[in-house]
């Protein structure tokens, strides 16, 4: 953990030796969505719209967020697994996190979103070949980008997130 309330567990750091780390990534993803939903667990309408940091994301945007950005991810996987290196399409996650469904569907339903998304994600992670995760991508802003990377960035953006909330829940005094 970190002081940095933007980066609790750190700025994500692309493993080293991306096929070693592989195995442990793919849990660590498989783990988020449960590990968001304990996070989550108990907390009251004002606690959901509490912001996470001074001028951040509710608590309530930031699952709406995770939900959104792994749907992303998701898509991400499947382009990459079907076509050749093929150019993804961001999106304005801030912007997202503002629209009206952010305000009024129950985070519920986020979290039913991402059980979905990450028992998809996880049967196909499971059933790849070394060569697979060479794969890649292109995203616009940030260039190529092999599947062992995506995994990787996602693995850390749901505990990135994660710890979002179980920091301000540790520091607001929040049980947990």
């Amino acid at each position: 953990m970190t002081s940095d309330l933007r980066y609790p567990i750190g700025p994500f750091q692309p493993p080293a030796q991306p096929a070693a780390a592989r195995a442990a990534n793919i849990r660590r993803l498989a783990r988020i969505p449960a590990a968001l939903r304990l996070a989550v667990a108990d907390l009251d309408d004002a606690q959901l719209n509490t912001p996470y940091r001074p001028a951040g994301w509710t608590v309530r945007q930031l699952v709406h967020h995770v939900a959104d950005s792994h749907v992303n991810f998701y898509m991400r996987l499947k382009l990459a697994l079907t076509e050749v290196n093929p150019t993804i399409r961001p999106y304005e996650e801030q912007l997202w996190a503002e629209l009206a469904d952010v305000a009024t569907t129950p985070i519920a339903t986020s979290l039913a979103i991402l059980d979905g998304v990450h028992e998809r994600a996880d049967r196909v992670l499971r059933q790849l070949d070394d060569a697979a995760f060479g794969r890649t991508y292109v995203h616009p802003a940030s260039g190529q980008h092999t599947l062992d990377y995506l995994v990787a960035m996602y693995a850390w953006h749901g505990e990135h997130h994660v710890a979002h909330v179980t920091s301000l829940r540790a520091r607001s005094g929040w049980a947990s």
